[in-house]
């Protein structure tokens, strides 16, 4: 008999939209390899960007928040594993989940560690160096927890493994390292590939509703547009993405050259079409899917200390610049120089091949779920903390969920 999995999704996945929408289909691909019957339910509105989840054969289901309905759902599904996108869907699924269903094995995927992103914009917005007080807010308590109340954490970053393992001190029982999981380029699709000398003009992707992309843009804008426009007058710069509000329309100028396209319906194509992408992030947490879209369409990329945490170990200077200074100069000379564009390509092309190979992830994943599947009781028992956090969580959320239920009814 097939195993069943549950999703609860936070929302219902845009995979041209964001990264954690990628992320989210890779999970689903991945777990119809393992012959898993999926069912992805969400207490989201869908919205027209959604993708249409029973075109590849998963079950769509609505369910609503603080509502009985959800225990006589999971009562008749009875999935083997559930797996719960971000650790609001945890926090406010988790106690029912845990009292309906005890066995099932509990995954979180955490997407980014949201404490960590909220951490280094507070700290940002104080202009001041990122501190372990920043780090011990109220989110890193919540997300946290819910690791510990979970089985097993999918963490999409190297520099989020070693901060939980450091400095919260998380057993790496609890956690797997499982970031975007990413087809090799051929040589064949590597050859077909736009060269330098057929694209022209600078790109920006990323949602707009997404904090750290928004602070992106209006650095684009304000600074670094103006000091490579002066040096290269003829250049322009298509800044794509969802959701672009009145306030980022109003950012567009032709005259500058400064253009919002909005939402790019193939990404593939609007990267390849790009000589260089620029991604001036400075504040986030977790994987960049733009710089791993640009990676696999040849497309070069100058980004940040913060952009290219957890896909370049050793950074050099070619891929990473902090000050505005240097984030120009590079791209001034990225966008002239080919034989410096080929290189970065290349390296691009080297370092989706050697670190974020989708059958080595794959498989690893396969293994370590298949290793917590014998022996859950086990693996349970020796996360008392877990335990504990989870006694306590699902009598005050429960209790708390039914007086709001109590009240609505």
């Amino acid at each position: 008999m097939k195993k069943k999995l549950l999703i609860i999704g936070f929302v219902w996945p845009e995979p041209k939209s964001s990264a954690a929408g990628s992320r989210m289909m890779q999970l689903i691909s991945f777990f119809q390899s393992q012959d898993y019957t999926i069912t992805f339910a969400s207490a989201c509105a869908k919205s027209d960007n959604a993708f249409d989840l029973e075109s590849i054969g998963v079950n769509r289901v609505t369910i609503e928040l603080n509502h009985s309905s959800f225990d006589d759902f999971i009562l008749k599904l009875k999935p083997d594993v559930v797996l719960f996108d971000r650790f609001m869907t945890e926090e406010q699924f988790g106690w029912r989940v845990s009292d309906h269903c005890p066995l099932a094995i509990k995954l979180l995927d955490t997407e980014d560690l949201h404490f960590l992103r909220r951490a280094r914009q507070q700290a940002f917005k104080a202009a001041t160096e990122i501190t372990e007080t920043h780090l011990l807010n109220d989110t890193a308590k919540r997300e946290i927890a819910s690791i510990y109340r979970c089985d097993l954490s999918l963490i999409i970053s190297k520099a989020e493994m070693q901060l939980l393992k450091t400095t919260f001190k998380i057993d790496e029982a609890l956690l797997l390292y499982l970031p975007f999981l990413i087809d090799e380029v051929s040589e064949e699709q590597r050859q077909a590939l736009p060269d330098f000398e057929s694209r022209q003009h600078f790109i920006s992707i990323g949602n707009f509703l997404h904090e750290p992309n928004y602070d992106a843009l209006l650095h684009l804008k304000t600074t670094i547009w103006k000091g490579i426009r002066k040096q290269l007058p003829k250049a322009q710069l298509h800044n794509y993405g969802a959701y672009a509000s009145q306030k980022v329309a109003q950012l567009h100028n032709e005259k500058e050259g400064f253009l919002i396209k909005g939402f790019a319906n193939d990404v593939n194509e609007v990267m390849q079409q790009a000589k260089v992408l620029l991604a001036p992030i400075r504040f986030g947490a977790g994987l960049k899917g733009k710089l791993f879209d640009a990676m696999q369409n040849g497309t070069p990329f100058v980004s940040t200390s913060v952009g290219v945490e957890g896909i370049i170990d050793e950074g050099s200077q070619d891929f990473i610049c902090d000050t505005t200074e240097d984030f120009i100069h590079h791209t001034v000379r990225l966008y002239q120089n080919e034989t410096l564009w080929k290189a970065q390509q290349s390296s691009g092309f080297e370092i989706l091949s050697s670190q974020f190979s989708k059958s080595v992830f794959e498989s690893q994943f396969a293994e370590r779920l298949e290793l917590v599947s014998k022996d859950l009781r086990s693996h349970r028992a020796q996360n008392f903390i877990g335990q504990l956090l989870q006694h306590h969580t699902m009598q005050s959320t429960k209790f708390m969920s039914k007086w709001i239920e109590a009240k609505h009814s």
